[in-house]
């Protein structure tokens, strides 16, 4: 774990059993109205040192780095006036290192819960103020309650992370916190849904908690995440690396993979959980997911569509464009808009109801999957199955990407992942080819073959093993190209064949699309499809 050193200049809990008056010293006319008094004195004491946190000299601190406190941001994220703390004056029972006489009500953490537009969601709050945010016994234990909360009611957590990391006072009790904490949310994973923003530092084994929730979100410039820092890499391997280039958001949204997306403060961080929020069910019961007035036309035409798509099959264009166009009133909320932008995630509603969207982008690497695009829609696919959300494929894919550093990175290990979220996956699905479907990829992207729902491609898509140049030179060895790439063309650079066949339920005008779509989520909104009984899949990871 990454640790965080406590200082001797913390101040003491102002609470004294010699503040209060007792009955064998109470000098006070009525005895009892005395010691009601000078408890609830106390008691407000405590209570407004663990409003003020670390108190106002490190508040400013925050606030130099651009940066709210726990309390602020807590107070952002929910409605006005929802919000409830829990266990605001427990503090830790450490006596290690002179820790006996340094105690802060609440101990570094704020938790509880409240409504986000009305729905109900459990939250903490890492308070770097108070011993730098350490994770203690008391502090895992705070956060622990409300995860278990959460799961026993149905409801989201959301945690505020801005730690420095285990404290080391209290030895193997705060590694232990940590493992506790690790547990839960794993056994809160796919029951209700998990979001992580990092708004500081979470560094070392504290890492893994945020990794296991489902989305993770980044402030820019102010908030990193690494195993290892920056002075270990160096010691180990003589590289020299800033915190920012190690673990910062732009690092962890666009080469790793690790985060959703990152913001500029933490004010747009939050306002984008709220938002985020609004898409998500509360748990894992169907009759948790959000459902929104009707504003938009289901059979409003697209007129749009009919121009979008390229002729030129090799002629790249943005698939953004085709979805915003179907889903309600063009909103789109990417996940991952920066990570293997070959392929888009995203949440969008269509009637209203919430939808996933997956879909090959042409725009980048001509829309190929490789394997950070396989990886980034296998786990948002497994996402929407575990939370009872249909998925709606977009397919334009001319395969997977070719090259020694995809098979020696493992595509055919990670490209397997996104196939068996697909096949694994029982809600309703539905898939529309927009031009490309080419080889495997085509199995792949939601096909009949992996109990797609229903399957549909526009009058320009092409279904076929590979393109029509590849597949004549192996066919005719190159004899009479130009004749027989005429008439491979005819034959299979279209969608015909698979109609024929069955494995596309009908060829549709652009331009019908969203109506359509609309009419098959009414349809499917009470699908029941189990898998065969077992522990557990194994999924190739």
């Amino acid at each position: 774990m990454a640790c965080s050193i406590i200082g001797s200049e913390e101040p003491k809990s102002s609470f004294s059993s010699s503040n209060i008056c007792t009955p064998q010293h109470c000098t006070c006319p009525e005895d009892g109205l005395c010691l009601e008094e000078g408890f609830q004195g106390w008691l407000e004491k405590e209570r407004e040192q663990a409003i003020l946190g670390g108190g106002e000299a490190r508040i400013e601190k925050q606030h130099e780095k651009g940066k709210l406190t726990a309390r602020e941001r807590i107070n952002l994220l929910f409605d006005d006036g929802t919000f409830r703390e829990y266990d605001q004056l427990k503090g830790h029972r450490c006596n290690e290192f002179g820790m006996g006489s340094t105690s802060h009500p609440g101990d570094g953490v704020i938790t509880g819960h409240g409504y986000i537009n009305g729905r109900k969601v459990f939250a903490f709050s890492q308070d770097f103020t108070v011993f730098g945010g350490s994770l203690s016994e008391t502090n895992a234990q705070k956060i622990m309650k409300v995860m278990d909360k959460a799961m026993k009611v149905g409801a989201p957590v959301i945690g505020l992370n801005d730690s420095g990391g285990a404290r080391i006072q209290e030895g193997v009790d705060s590694l232990a916190g940590y493992a506790d904490v690790f547990q839960q949310n794993v056994l809160a994973s796919g029951v209700i849904p998990q979001l992580s923003v990092i708004m500081g530092p979470c560094a070392g084994g504290a890492v893994y908690s945020p990794a296991m929730t489902d989305f993770i979100f980044m402030v820019e410039n102010s908030s990193y995440m690494f195993v290892t820092g920056p002075d270990v890499v160096k010691t180990v391997t003589n590289e020299e690396v800033t915190q920012e280039e190690l673990g910062g958001a732009k690092t962890h949204t666009e080469i790793s993979g690790v985060a959703h997306r990152s913001f500029r403060d933490d004010v747009s961080c939050i306002k984008a959980i709220r938002k985020l929020y609004d898409f998500l069910p509360l748990s894992n019961d169907p009759s948790s997911l959000p459902v929104k007035p009707v504003t938009d036309p289901p059979n409003r035409p697209l007129p749009a569509l009919e121009h979008l798509v390229p002729d030129d099959p090799n002629v790249p264009y943005d698939m953004t464009e085709i979805i915003k166009q179907v889903v309600d009133h063009g909103d789109l909320y990417e996940i991952m808009p920066n990570y293997a932008k070959n392929i888009v995630t995203g949440f969008a509603r269509m009637e209203g109801r919430t939808v996933g969207v997956v879909a090959n982008n042409p725009s980048t690497l001509a829309g190929c999957l490789d394997i950070d695009a396989s990886t980034k829609a296998a786990r948002f696919v497994r996402f929407l199955d575990a939370f009872n959300i249909p998925i709606v494929t977009f397919v334009d894919v001319p395969g997977f990407l070719p090259g020694t550093d995809q098979e020696y990175g493992g595509i055919i290990r990670h490209g397997a992942k996104l196939l068996f979220a697909y096949a694994e996956a029982t809600v309703p699905k539905i898939t529309v080819i927009t031009r490309k479907a080419y080889g495997g990829a085509y199995d792949v992207m939601s096909s009949k073959h992996l109990r797609g729902d229903c399957n549909y491609s526009w009058p320009g898509g092409e279904v076929a093993v590979m393109g029509a140049k590849g597949a004549v030179e192996i066919i005719f060895r190159g004899k009479d190209v130009e004749k027989n790439t005429e008439e491979y063309t005819g034959r299979f650079a279209n969608p015909l064949v698979a109609a024929q066949r069955g494995f596309v339920d009908e060829i549709i005008d652009p331009e019908d699309t969203r109506r359509i779509i609309c009419d098959d989520l009414q349809i499917l909104e009470n699908k029941k499809l189990e898998n065969p009984p077992r522990k557990h899949s194994n999924i190739p990871l």
